[in-house]
């Protein structure tokens, strides 16, 4: 079966939004790092606040990713009305869910820092930070209903345009706020949320002023039937508790670390914070695969949709092989970026050099989860598989080697990441199947 244009394709939506997804990352990690001069303690408290975030970003990936399959078949089939009824569906969810979490961290924030760290100053520090940076989070959840919209339309200049500014904005304000107006982590706090801000207008205006596909009238993104609700959740459901219980459970592994020690959290934050630099190509190219299948199966290609599926399984751990060197020159690199004590730095180093050798499972089990599977309305059978690898697998041995064998972080650290050669087995027979083709639409 010939695939023509699949490799054109692919990479006309997955550079793009890899650059977008990378300087979203940049826009993340940018108080983390420049926080970093500061010290340990202001690290680890901002990498936990962040934590908060985190769980939040992972519902609300959940929300949009469940409508997205949705969206790129009403793609294939040019039905505007069913992507802006799909939008809207996300938008309601995400803004909810997202003023819940905004709630929570304006009322107790020392309290939700001190579930991932029994250290006085980490909850003080990072309490502080979570106060002042949950005001960015509704307008965070209405940027990323609109840029995933726009990603599964094909429309994806618009949010890397967008989220450029966002990190130029970001990087001024934390410069003038931490270090010349001297209000540390609250400084980076009010300077995330200015940025937020500013991606949001310019995200709004331009969509809206130049007729994208999915920007429709509020009253028409918000004529939600019961019927569309149901059909959503039987859809979206797994995804979003998928995506909830895989966040809580990453929440979980920073607890194991942070439990470990205050080094060993903040050199599993450091490893974090530089690993999403190249972790945002494999993303991007497994959501292009996603957009592309998706939209397959709208057009009722399903031959297609599973070629194009099988050609992915083996392209993806090759991009992941290739992504992951380039943590190899990053590794070097981390004394310039953040001052800590030497033998974090160390750990940190060992801890990306793992990462790498992972990174082809990694990229391999992403693709079958977020590209092939969702995209085909297989969304069930992944949360299952995602669920049970982490909170049967890679949790309990992070436990066991934290708090049994009391073994070092690194050690820890090549624990946890086992789950993923499971998860791989798993996904390649499960693509291979073909069971995971579904026409939701």
């Amino acid at each position: 079966m010939k695939l023509k244009g699949f490799y054109s394709s692919l990479v006309a939506i997955a550079i793009p939004v890899s650059l977008q997804n990378l300087l979203a990352n940049f826009v993340n990690m940018l108080d983390t790092v420049m926080i970093g001069r500061l010290g340990g303690t202001e690290i680890a408290a901002v990498g936990l606040g962040n934590q908060i975030f985190f769980i939040l970003n992972m519902v609300l990936f959940g929300i949009a990713s469940g409508g997205g399959v949705f969206i790129s078949q009403f793609w294939g089939k040019n039905d505007l009305k069913g992507i802006r009824r799909s939008l809207g569906i996300i938008l309601c969810l995400s803004v909810v869910v997202s003023f819940i979490f905004t709630l929570l961290s304006l009322l107790i924030p020392h309290q939700l820092i001190s579930l991932f760290s029994p250290d006085p100053a980490v909850i003080q520090v990072g309490g502080d930070y979570l106060r002042i940076v949950c005001l960015s989070y509704v307008i965070t959840a209405v940027n990323f209903s609109f840029t995933l919209a726009f990603r599964c339309t094909e429309r994806v200049k618009l949010p890397l345009v967008c989220t450029s500014v966002s990190l130029f904005t970001n990087a001024g304000s934390n410069y003038l706020l931490i270090f010349v107006a001297g209000w540390g982590v609250k400084g980076a706090a009010l300077a995330t949320v200015f940025s937020r801000i500013v991606e949001f207008l310019i995200l709004i205006i331009w969509s809206y002023s130049h007729n994208y596909e999915t920007c429709g009238k509020l009253r028409e993104m918000l004529s939600l039937k019961l019927e569309s609700f149901a059909r959503y959740f039987k859809i979206a459901l797994p995804v979003i508790i998928n995506e909830t219980f895989w966040g809580l459970g990453i929440s979980v592994q920073s607890s194991i670390f942070a439990h470990a020690g205050t080094n060993a959290i903040t050199a599993f934050q450091i490893t974090n914070t530089i690993s999403q630099l190249t972790w945002v190509f494999c993303m991007g190219f497994g959501n292009g695969i996603g957009v592309l299948i998706g939209k397959r199966i709208g057009e009722r290609k399903m031959e297609e949709a599973h070629g194009y599926a099988m050609r992915s399984m083996w392209f993806m751990p090759l991009v992941g092989a290739i992504v992951g060197v380039l943590l190899l020159p990053l590794s070097q690199l981390l004394p310039f970026f953040f001052k800590v004590e030497p033998d974090v730095l160390r750990t940190a180093t060992y801890m990306l050099l793992i990462l790498i050798a992972f990174y082809p499972f990694n990229s391999f089990c992403m693709n079958w989860v977020v590209g092939v599977c969702r995209a085909g309305g297989d969304t069930v059978f992944t949360a299952v598989v995602e669920l049970c690898t982490l909170w049967l697998v890679a949790i309990p041995l992070g436990f066991l080697a934290s708090s049994v064998l009391h073994l070092s972080a690194v050690w820890i650290y090549v624990f946890v990441m086992s789950e993923g050669i499971v998860k791989a087995v798993i996904g390649f027979i499960r693509v291979a199947s073909g069971k995971w083709l579904h026409e939701v639409t």
